[in-house]
């Protein structure tokens, strides 16, 4: 056998991946990404989601609102995790739409590394101040006891689903959105799985729901490496050199990117803070709609995490005409899923919680949100997909203030004033409300930022 042909009978080792996203119908694209990103966030929304369902068959409040507790903080960590996979989807992406392999892999593996070590310092300082986080929240007696145990658990996963999550995000970069998918997916099934017989079978209850999200977390991990490194071939090698160069370029993008990100799980634990005034039932309700909301608005989730590498292989192409129209189409997108995803809720608002054994106050806030809160969701989408397009397009900082702004200004004066008007209700619309400003200020800060891409190409480089 030749050389050439030993080669061909190796192609996912040493063929370029290519830089799909540059032709071809650009809403095929979104959809396509955004659809099997949505299977895969949706399927860990699910994972959650179905903790959620069999801690509620144990009918006791104080566990529900213990996870709703821990919630907070689990988001405050995933959150990280995020920042960091952007940044890697940031410069990984760009790199293959300019077809320049060797610097994607060599910023891919330098991108898990540092995704590893920071989630590791970070899941061990929320490790040790678990108790008092949850305190400043209001969690206290038997409900503070089950959310620290449920935390020590599964905070410590966090490095492995940081990796997960960088793996992943590099696998849309190449375009491979359904290996992507499977990352994700998988989190999901093994939790799904784990579950009855952790919580219910051995009797462990909310430890075992800790427990069977941290080891979905660890065959996630192993998945994601599996399809970077055998399928795509994109790590490179370890380098000290390397890294400490690219750690800058990292940084740059992941430091505002995680700001941007911790901003939202901030605004949730003071809206938990501020829903724990009335009481287990009132935040046992908002648990449940912190379950529901991912679980329905997947798919603008997905949205806003495939877009970045639609965006950065025609930033790296140079085609802005191109880039336009793919933000334009991503928002028109985000606004269609919308008004599905509330028709959804609407429709499924009493079944649902009736499925998860909610009653009084808990069942009517969770009513109240699906039948008349959740379309504002839309600017929300709108928010988070601008936030995508600013991380890739080299303006991380423009994430940040937005989502730090709607995170401030956007939820404590909107909480405070309508909890002072509407009771606990209130806080749900004030929540909501404050998000509208900051949702059309991205847009047009979006639009904007295009616009001097376009007259200016020399801004961007790689």
């Amino acid at each position: 056998m030749t050389k050439s042909n030993i080669q061909a009978s190796r192609p996912l080792r040493q063929a370029r991946p290519p830089a799909k996203f540059v032709t071809g119908s650009l809403l095929r694209h979104i959809l396509v990404m955004t659809g099997t990103g949505a299977v895969g966030l949706m399927a860990i929304f699910a994972g959650d989601f179905a903790n959620i369902l069999f801690l509620g068959w144990l009918k006791d409040e104080a566990v529900l609102a213990a996870v709703g507790y821990g919630s907070a903080i689990v988001f405050f960590t995933i959150s990280i995790g995020i920042g960091l996979s952007i940044a890697a989807s940031s410069l990984v992406s760009p790199a293959i739409g300019a077809g320049h392999l060797v610097k994607a892999r060599r910023l891919s593996v330098n991108a898990h590394l540092a995704s590893f070590v920071v989630a590791l310092i970070a899941s061990l300082l929320v490790w040790l101040f678990t108790p008092k986080l949850l305190s400043l929240m209001g969690a206290t007696g038997r409900t503070l006891d089950l959310a620290v145990r449920y935390l020590e658990i599964l905070v410590p996963s966090l490095p492995f689903l940081s990796v997960a999550m960088t793996s992943a995000a590099v696998l849309r970069s190449a375009g491979d959105a359904r290996r992507a998918m499977n990352v994700t997916v998988t989190i999901a099934l093994v939790n799904t799985a784990l579950d009855p017989i952790l919580i219910y079978w051995m009797g462990l209850g909310i430890d075992g729901a800790a427990l069977a999200s941290s080891i979905a977390r660890l065959v996630a991990m192993a998945i994601g490496l599996y399809g970077v490194i055998k399928i795509h071939n994109l790590m490179g090698r370890v380098s000290v050199e390397r890294l400490r160069g690219d750690v800058p370029r990292l940084a740059a993008i992941a430091v505002p990117a995680i700001l941007t990100n911790i901003a939202s799980p901030i605004a949730n634990g003071y809206v938990t803070s501020a829903v724990s005034e009335y009481g287990d039932s009132a935040v046992a309700g908002w648990t449940v709609i912190g379950r529901v909301v991912p679980l329905a608005f997947g798919a603008i989730y997905a949205l806003s995490g495939s877009i970045g590498p639609i965006l950065g292989q025609n930033l790296g192409a140079g085609d802005h005409a191109r880039l336009k129209s793919a933000y334009t189409l991503s928002l028109a997108v985000t606004a269609g899923f919308t008004l599905v995803a509330w028709l959804c809720l609407a429709v499924l608002a009493g079944p649902l919680t009736e499925l998860l054994h909610t009653t009084g106050e808990a069942a009517d806030l969770v009513i109240l949100y699906c039948r008349w809160i959740a379309p504002l969701f839309l600017f929300m989408g709108a928010l988070f997909v601008s936030n995508a397009a600013f991380n890739t397009l080299g303006r991380p900082q423009t994430s940040t203030m937005l989502n730090w702004g709607r995170a401030t200004l956007g939820t404590i004066p909107p909480v405070i004033i309508g909890s002072s008007m509407l009771g606990v209700t209130g806080v749900l619309w004030g929540f909501m409300l404050g998000g509208i400003i900051f949702g059309c200020l991205a847009v047009w800060l979006g639009y904007r930022l295009i616009a001097e891409i376009s007259t200016n190409s020399k801004r961007t480089k790689f």
